[in-house]
């Protein structure tokens, strides 16, 4: 798949026509700004326009006490309205400042009500003690002191024998504290009170109570309720509030949100004398669309050109694939997008990643559990992995049909095969001695054709880009392709087929000529690019540094190709691990034989399904990826106001 086409456009009006341009190009929701200055030589004259946004501070005071107060505000399409932006602002103001004295006084009495359960969890230790506080305070001789005390801190009071004043009288206990008091008298008053805070004592801020703690709780609680009832009434006042300003604050917040989101379009203004200059990206499909509402702005003149034509310019991308391959955009867009001019790689990304899923996970239960899985995954948490997961687990299916693998039963499938094509064993024995040859020939026969068909990409992509070097002579160009591809065919032929291809003019001309013009890629590659300065500035240290560096080649064409091994390691280790549940399951007997299936396909499904999207992952990004992508495209991000961010 490639990108979708876009064009430059550049932007030239009359200052006083400039807020209705600004406010064009983020109604039309497909206008990507971008810095004039690098689309100018001549930039001496132009002077950017840094105005603060007026509407930044007032946006974000609105959506923070509407979050505080739990009011979801909903972006509107407006229609005739007409309020002008000092209005949508004395609004605003006016919401913020009404909404904020009632949160004020609704917090107020939760703190309230925090304290006063405080006081009564704190008083409660006191409870039944028959202990008449208003006369203990009044007292004139000592200094009561209420709080907690650890149990270590208190069995520690012994030490202090000596002292008299060192006494703690306990009321209640808990798993680790006493509650209760000590006494000193007001001379001696800072020496006990340190001893005690030497011990961790726990000073508790009780208020003044009258009478016994009891009584006192009986009036807390009624104050409890009372304070109960108060808070109630103040999130009623807030429900009543919001209903009647909801619809209008929903259509002010909108046109709040429009003012600050088409405002940082004018970041990107550059004045030039009395006119403005805007310049930015549009999608080439919506150019009749964007020029006939500019046309109709007086004074106002634009000029485009092709994305093609401005890559220097690194034009904005924007991915454009069928449904089921935009599913693994993703996985690209963690890597990097791809450049404008490059081969957008997702549809080869979808193909392998599916595939060799399919073909390293290979059971029809455990395929079909991971794509239910992945589609709860998505529907649930929107996860982007739970889509990928439900293709990939129905490719899981298909290979464990070939497999002949249900859970790890490996005669399952045997009467269908029966039906089906009248066979009494499976299609693919994984664990025959045979079988595990061709699964390991096989593997390096994936590789080999993966590589070989994105060295392809590599110089189409390479051609488009006009990187002649990559594309003639680079190690993924056709050199590489013609050396590798005939290194492979030969090799194989020679020890396997018993075919004598590998003579001195196919080894001359198919092998150690490509390796020549990769050798010398580079003023190769200049002078196809038709560059005066073609040669390198030090012969000797070029040649040393091209040697190893061919080294490092051709010692990745091994590499790379063998790494596609994993993919039929994964295909045994399957097996291997499904063949060691049911054995153990044989062991145990019984309905424990039921419990360690399922645990035991519970276990090897979780682990297996991680580590084989993690390494078919890894195969893409570092033996496939590699050879042809480069990713360094950025997003096209339109200015849209409904959420108040470029995307």
């Amino acid at each position: 798949m490639s990108v979708k086409p876009v064009k430059a456009i550049s932007i030239i009006g009359m200052m006083s026509e400039l807020e209705r341009v600004v406010k064009f190009c983020g109604d039309s929701q497909m206008f990507h700004p971008d810095d004039a200055m690098s689309f100018y030589s001549n930039t001496g004259s132009f002077t950017p326009i840094a105005a603060n946004n007026p509407y930044s501070a007032p946006l974000q005071n609105l959506k923070n006490t509407a979050e505080l107060a739990n009011l979801e505000l909903k972006y509107v399409k407006l229609k005739n309205f007409t309020v002008s932006s000092n209005g949508v602002l004395k609004y605003v103001k006016f919401f913020v400042s009404k909404v904020e004295k009632m949160l004020n006084e609704k917090l107020s009495i939760e703190q309230e009500i925090d304290n006063c359960k405080r006081t009564i969890d704190q008083v409660g230790h006191f409870v039944g003690k028959n202990i008449n506080f208003t006369e203990i305070m009044n007292c004139r001789y000592i200094n009561p002191t209420f709080g907690r005390i650890p149990l270590e801190g208190y069995e520690k009071l012994s030490k202090y024998s000596d002292n008299p004043y060192v006494l703690f009288f306990p009321c209640t206990k808990d798993e680790t504290h006493y509650w209760g008091a000590y006494f000193s008298p007001p001379d001696q008053k800072q020496e006990i009170d340190r001893v005690f805070s030497s011990l961790y004592f726990e000073k508790l801020d009780i208020p003044e109570i009258a009478g016994t703690p009891d009584n006192f709780i009986v009036q807390l609680r009624k104050n409890l309720e009372q304070l109960k009832k108060d808070l109630e009434r103040s999130e009623h006042l807030i429900e009543i509030f919001w209903k009647a300003e909801k619809e209008k604050c929903s259509m002010y917040y909108s046109k709040l949100t429009e003012l600050d989101s088409y405002n940082e379009i004018k970041r990107y203004v550059y004045k030039y004398n009395k006119s403005f200059i805007l310049v930015g990206w549009i999608p080439a499909e919506n150019e009749d669309f964007f020029t006939r509402q500019l046309d109709g702005i007086r004074s106002v003149e634009y000029s485009l050109s092709d994305g093609k034509d401005e890559i220097k310019l690194s034009p904005p991308v924007i991915m454009k694939n069928p449904p089921f391959i935009r599913l693994y955009e993703f996985y690209v867009k963690m890597y990097g997008l791809p450049c404008y001019n490059e081969t957008d790689p997702t549809a080869i990304v979808a193909l392998t990643y599916t595939l060799f899923f399919g073909i390293m996970f290979g059971d029809v239960g455990q395929g079909l559990v991971v794509a239910i899985v992945g589609a709860l995954m998505w529907k649930f948490k929107k996860m982007e992995i739970g889509r990928i997961l439900v293709p990939c687990g129905i490719s899981g299916m298909i290979f464990g049909f070939i497999y002949g693998s249900v859970f790890g039963f490996e005669e399952a499938l045997n009467p269908v095969y029966k039906l089906l094509f009248g066979i009494d064993g499976k299609l693919v024995d994984v664990m025959s001695s045979e079988t595990i040859n061709m699964i390991i020939y096989g593997s390096v026969a994936l590789g080999f054709v993966t590589i070989a068909i994105v060295m392809l990409m590599n110089i189409f992509s390479s051609l488009r880009r006009r990187d002649f070097e990559s594309a003639f002579f680079g190690p993924n160009g056709i050199a590489g392709f013609v050396f590798y591809v005939s290194l492979v065919i030969g090799l194989v032929c020679q020890m396997f087929l018993g075919i004598a291809v590998m003579n001195f003019a196919y080894t001359a001309c198919l092998i150690i000529l490509p390796l020549l013009f990769m050798y010398m890629r580079e003023p190769l590659g200049r002078l196809a690019e038709r560059k005066k300065k073609w040669q390198p500035e030090k012969w000797g240290e070029y040649c040393v540094q091209s040697f190893f560096e061919l080294f490092e080649m051709c010692l990745s064409y091994l590499t790379n190709t063998m790494s596609f091994l994993r993919v039929g390691a994964y295909i045994l280790v399957h097996a291997g691990m499904m063949t060691v549940v049911f054995t153990l399951a044989e062991m145990v007997g019984g309905i424990g034989y039921t419990v360690v299936v399922i645990i035991g396909n519970g276990i090897v499904m979780a682990l297996e399904a991680l580590l084989v999207a993690i390494q078919v992952l890894r195969l893409d990004y570092y033996e496939i990826f590699s050879r042809f992508y480069i990713g360094n495209g950025r997003p096209f991000t339109p200015v849209v106001a409904k959420n108040n961010i470029k995307h």
